[in-house]
């Protein structure tokens, strides 16, 4: 990060991630608006929050908006309150909840802004923590687009009795749980402090895109090859030095030898096929985070077209 003044804010190479503690009221359209005009950057935010809920919201800027894909997929981690509609045992709360566990089916509510068809979500654990006087407090953990107002609902009706969700909160959005999220008021100040020579509020808070993608399968590549996949050409196995395992298709995270984020890409082979230093295209880069000219090109125009 270099340079101060009342502009845009600079940010890390291929932009940043900012995880937000967003308050209950606003939309999350809202806050991420106002996290823009406090950096003065381009920025989205992955994974929408109801205006009564609170919890991660994490938020890309700058270049890092093209992880949106990766983003989204991440899976979610909720506590909510959950009030029953009558008095039941504890042990068939915890028997609903583990029916609740697994593959389940939802259609999104008619207020949504999606197409309303069926679809299966996996809910990968629901514990209870408390219940007491007909509330109970569950933790879920879910894929992401599960809509948790909905299943409280359902688990309602195989109760028997009804119950509805009265609050919820978002604990963790992949790789992002809430111990690491700051206020729209510490994002303030650390942007403040900046300005007047402090820089190290604001870096803690802007993370490196490299946090986002560690659920990818990683290919690192050689110096000579980075600044091809910049301007756009395909990755070439003679460009790698190192890969893990991935079909194709699959989007893959192509770094550096120093660990720097150069793209993220679809695999056009298996890995099974891939010997690092052996000609044959490997992966289509599909966003690009690493400036252009930030490695000397070394790359040239063969048999295969222009590769990397």
């Amino acid at each position: 990060m270099e340079g101060r003044g009342d502009g845009p804010l600079p940010l890390p190479p291929g932009g940043g991630i900012l995880v937000i503690d967003k308050p209950r009221g606003p939309s999350s359209h809202q806050v991420t608006a106002w996290a823009g005009e406090i950096l003065g950057q381009k920025v989205g935010h992955a994974g929408t929050l109801d205006p009564g809920v609170s919890g991660v919201l994490v938020v890309m800027v700058g270049k890092a908006v093209g992880l949106a894909p990766v983003l989204l997929a991440h899976d979610k981690e909720y506590v909510a309150v959950v009030r029953v509609h009558a008095n039941v045992e504890e042990t068939d709360l915890r028997r609903v909840c583990s029916e609740f566990c697994g593959r389940i089916y939802q259609r999104p509510p008619r207020r949504s802004a999606v197409s309303r068809s069926l679809r299966i979500r996996t809910v990968q654990a629901l514990d209870l923590l408390e219940y007491a006087g007909r509330v109970a407090v569950l933790r879920i953990t879910c894929d992401a687009g599960t809509y948790i107002r909905s299943l409280c609902h359902h688990m309602g009706l195989a109760l028997g009795c009804g119950a509805h969700m009265q609050e919820l909160r978002r604990t963790r959005s992949g790789p992002y749980r809430e111990d690491c999220a700051h206020t729209l008021f510490e994002l303030r100040d650390a942007a403040d402090a900046f300005r007047e020579g402090d820089e190290e509020h604001l870096r803690r808070l802007i993370l490196r895109p490299e946090t986002a993608v560690a659920c990818l399968p990683p290919v690192v590549i050689r110096d000579s090859a980075v600044d091809a996949l910049c301007h756009g050409a395909a990755l070439a196995g003679v460009g790698i030095t190192s890969r893990g395992s991935f079909g194709r298709g699959d989007l893959v995270a192509v770094f550096t030898g120093r660990g720097e984020l150069v793209c993220i890409g679809e695999a056009l082979v298996p890995s099974a096929g891939v010997i690092p230093g052996k000609p044959g295209l490997v992966v289509a880069p599909r966003r690009v985070f690493l400036a252009r000219g930030t490695y000397p090109p070394g790359w040239k125009k063969g048999k295969e077209g222009k590769g990397a």
